[in-house]
């Protein structure tokens, strides 16, 4: 892969993914997998004007090996050095990059239940810290090529071009070819019309059916709002893009309000497992039945993280015609197969969906109907014959969806 092509990615996380502001604080997480780019993203980072970037390296299997021999107590604490890192964060709201490359089976054979109970206890002691800082920060979900994930995508291919291969497909879907800068400034252009039109309808029920067995409705806040694509920081008004690749457009759901069953288009890569063909059946707007093919009790626990989990917190409209799906690549890898699909998440929705968020507080936001949950986890219902209606206050009903692709 040219390096100034590698150089225009990390230039456009940087400046349009977090848009690192002067002397901000920057932290990046990242797998050992590509060194060398993410020097180059810290690099741009600086360039950028960051005052302190701070690379966190992870490891799948260190991860297992945590598991496997550390005890449950000790898996499940949050040191208090780390409870001091969390509220630096809140005090100095960085802007922060999450570099994904993991192996989607790289945690395969580990003990889930008590990964997932450990899982449950930190997260608890984290959320109110990341309840402090949401909407608050930039932040950017971007992806690098891991050998492991390159030849599960390409798995008939040598190990070395399987690498150059994802390369290149993450480049051409992260609309990160030619001038990647102009390129999101035009999507970004694209992406608010389409949500100021949905905004103007006034829907009250989204329908869904296809030929898949997928009969679902769901229903919509009041005062909610559709998002996509750039968004801008709480009280500083710093736009970020938090998703590179992002072809959807989302709103978060009233909680409580949806029935009916859906049937996953794409696997689901969950804990570096995958969850595969399965099925999830709603009544009073919770999930109350999931079947799956593989890892069917890997999705009952998500389901079953909190009380809330089973709600789900957003539903994302992505067309079939889209450049991801377009591309004919699985990806197994929820930041590429979500902007391929309509998707759902089950757990935590987004408070900056209501179009007043900024007067109101967390609890306001949670009476209003937003779902509040230790996790939000996006799978995938979009295919070529999904067909949307949206259903309005005064019972119009409006075609959104047609055949997989925009009625608009």
């Amino acid at each position: 892969m040219k390096k100034t092509d590698l150089r225009n990615y990390a230039k456009l996380i940087a400046q349009k993914g977090v848009n690192v502001q002067k002397n901000q604080e920057v932290y990046i997480t990242a797998q050992l997998d590509q060194p060398e780019f993410v020097k180059m993203l810290v690099e741009e980072c600086y360039r950028s004007g960051a005052g302190k970037v701070i690379v966190d390296w992870n490891y799948q299997p260190l991860t297992k090996l945590h598991v496997r021999w550390q005890k449950e107590k000790v898996l499940s604490k949050v040191e208090e050095w780390e409870k001091a890192r969390l509220q630096h964060k809140v005090d100095v709201l960085p802007a922060i990059i999450y570099l994904e490359s993991e192996d989607p089976d790289g945690l395969k054979g580990v003990n889930m239940e008590k990964l997932v109970k450990s899982q449950q206890i930190k997260r608890k002691i984290t959320k109110p810290y990341r309840d402090q800082m949401d909407n608050k920060y930039q932040w950017c979900i971007a992806a690098v090529p891991g050998a492991d994930w390159a030849k599960k995508v390409f798995p008939n291919e040598r190990k070395s071009v399987a690498i150059e291969k994802l390369w290149e497909a993450i480049l051409y879907t992260s609309r990160a070819n030619g001038d990647p800068i102009k390129n999101w400034e035009e999507h970004n252009k694209d992406l608010k019309e389409r949500c100021d039109y949905l905004n103007s309808l006034g829907i009250e029920t989204l329908e869904y059916k296809s030929s898949n067995g997928t009969d679902f409705k769901v229903g919509m806040i009041e005062t909610a709002q559709f998002l996509g694509g750039c968004e801008d920081t709480l009280g500083t008004n710093v736009p970020f893009n938090a998703n590179i690749p992002s072809e959807e457009i989302f709103i978060t759901p009233k909680k409580g309000v949806a029935e009916g069953i859906v049937y996953a288009s794409k696997p689901l890569s969950y804990q570096g497992q995958l969850i595969e063909n399965f099925s999830v059946r709603f009544e009073n707007g919770k999930a109350v039945e999931v079947k799956a093919e593989k890892n069917e009790d890997l999705l009952k626990s998500i389901i079953a993280m909190d009380e809330n989990s089973a709600y789900l917190g957003e539903v994302a409209l992505v067309p079939y015609d889209s450049p991801i799906r377009n591309s004919e690549i699985l990806f197994y890898n929820t930041l590429f197969d979500e902007n391929a699909a309509c998707h759902l998440a089950f757990g935590e929705g987004f408070t900056n969906c209501l179009k007043d968020y900024e007067d109101l507080t967390l609890e306001q936001c949670r009476e209003r109907g937003i779902n509040d949950s230790l996790v939000h986890v996006d799978f995938m219902i979009g295919n070529e014959d999904l067909n949307i209606t949206a259903i309005t206050g005064d019972g119009k009903r409006v075609p959104i969806f047609k055949d997989g692709n925009w009625a608009f």
